[in-house]
């Protein structure tokens, strides 16, 4: 199945199209890595936690609502492993967790980053653990001096530090320009590869255009216009396209087979629609033509009329058909002829006054029986001898066309009767309506893979011859 890129032939030699393609895929490996960094940002974290270097081209931060508290938590662990749970040192540590807890509580930090659903679970996770229905009553209990003696330091801090800390790191702020709009630095890291296909696409253009000397630089730009892909800021996931083209001219993959699985089925209907609406059309636009009298007026009137070279085509076809008829049609019909020739001569004889007086002479009567049957061979064969003589004896030619021309001229002449005309147009244009419908029903009935799978292996043959 032919594709609109073309596959050229490969060879080690070919360094310069792979070198396109493995830089084009990397590109559009960082660009995919790129959009899907924000929304698969926590399953980044959760098994490659060291990708957080890609926060600074993002401009992301750590929130400091949340920041701080896990802060202050540390602070509370670092008091607790010295001084334990003594009143005068970790009172007042215990007091800010509550109070930063209800500050979480009610600004909710969450929002800014759209993890409103790491909120909830933040809020469900520590109502389960004090076992209450109210995420404020959950946090006050569990930042006391009372809840910590009673389940133990290292058992209230594991809690913690496993359920409560990941939640809170997940989150984030992000910085934001003049304009309110997130600072995003991916276009210093893009920018490299748009300069780089900028040059590409002008050298390769550049090179194009001397090497055919009918071709512009500017036509050489839009036969590739989908490099120009590569130049567009935004909605730079197009992208995939100009790639995937460096990648089929490459000698890494081979797409040919993937795109033919991928466009199979759409393209086995929208071939079997258009050659039905092909069809259609075309059978419309000649009844149209026939029911108006445009195609009679396009052969009587060849004047009015475009013609392809200086070739009479009508005249030529007409040529070609008479030679047909004298020098293969008529040997396969002679026995035809002889058979009805006796049949017309006897019929005729029988009908003569001088048959009539033969019948009463004894001895006579089977003569006209005789007479019919050699004088129709004679006929017959003598008919063929004139007409392929004459046909090929430059004379015999000469007085055979005028005899065509005048055969033409006086068809014409008749078809231009309009009573005739108006009894072949309705029979002409009904015809073809019987074509349209029959031919729309055929192809309702036929399946277009199958269709298709044919053409396949015609293409393949012929590739392999």
């Amino acid at each position: 199945m032919q594709t609109t890129f073309e596959q050229p032939q490969q060879s080690k030699g070919n360094w310069w199209n792979n070198f396109i393609a493995i830089i084009a895929a990397i590109n559009l490996l960082l660009i995919l890595f790129n959009l899907s960094y924000i929304p698969l940002r926590d399953v980044y974290l959760q098994y490659i936690p060291a990708i957080t270097i890609y926060d600074s081209v993002k401009s992301i931060e750590p929130h400091p609502v949340t920041q701080g508290y896990l802060d202050t938590v540390d602070l509370l662990e670092t008091h607790l492993q010295q001084n334990r749970l003594q009143a005068n040192s970790t009172a007042s540590i215990f007091a800010s967790l509550r109070q930063q807890s209800i500050d979480i509580l009610t600004e909710n930090p969450f929002l800014s980053a759209n993890k409103s659903n790491t909120f909830a679970t933040l809020n469900r996770r520590m109502e389960y653990q004090m076992d209450t229905l109210s995420a404020r009553t959950s946090f006050a209990e569990f930042w006391s001096q009372d809840y910590f003696r009673e389940v133990g330091i290292e058992e209230a801090l594991s809690f913690f530090d496993s359920k409560i800390r990941p939640l809170l790191e997940l989150n984030y702020y992000r910085v934001v320009d003049e304009n309110g709009l997130f600072v995003d630095k991916f276009w210093l890291i893009d920018s490299v590869f748009v300069a780089f296909f900028t040059l590409e696409l002008l050298a390769k253009t550049f090179w194009v255009s001397r090497k055919q000397s009918n071709l512009s630089w500017w036509d050489a730009i839009l036969r590739n216009w989908y490099d120009g892909l590569f130049l567009l800021p935004k909605w730079q996931w197009l992208r995939v396209i100009p790639v995937t083209v460096k990648l089929h001219r490459s000698t890494y993959i081979n797409t040919e087979r993937i795109l033919e699985q991928v466009t199979y089925e759409p393209v086995a209907y929208l071939a079997n629609r258009i050659s039905m609406f092909l069809m259609v059309r075309l059978i419309n636009q000649t009844q149209e033509a026939v029911e108006s009298g445009d195609a009679v007026s396009s052969l009587l009137q060849p004047k009015n009329y475009v013609k392809v070279g200086e070739v009479d085509n009508f005249d030529a076809i007409t040529d070609r058909i008479l030679e047909l008829v004298i020098y293969r049609v008529l040997p396969e019909v002679q026995p035809d002829v002889e058979v009805f020739l006796q049949h017309s001569l006897k019929g005729a004889l029988k009908e003569s006054d001088f048959y009539q007086v033969l019948q009463n002479i004894p001895g006579i009567s089977m003569i006209p029986a005789e007479i019919s049957e050699q004088l129709a061979d004679y006929i017959a064969e003598a008919t063929y001898e004139i007409l392929a003589s004459s046909y090929a004896d430059t004379q015999g030619r000469l007085l055979f066309e005028n005899l065509t021309q005048n055969f033409r001229v006086a068809l014409r002449k008749q078809l231009q009767d309009k009573q005739l005309q108006q009894e072949l147009q309705p029979l002409i244009s009904d015809l073809l309506e019987e074509l349209k419908l029959n031919y729309v029903q055929r192809a309702k009935q036929d399946n277009p893979e199958a269709t298709l799978d044919e053409a396949m292996k015609i293409s393949e043959q012929y590739h392999d011859s």
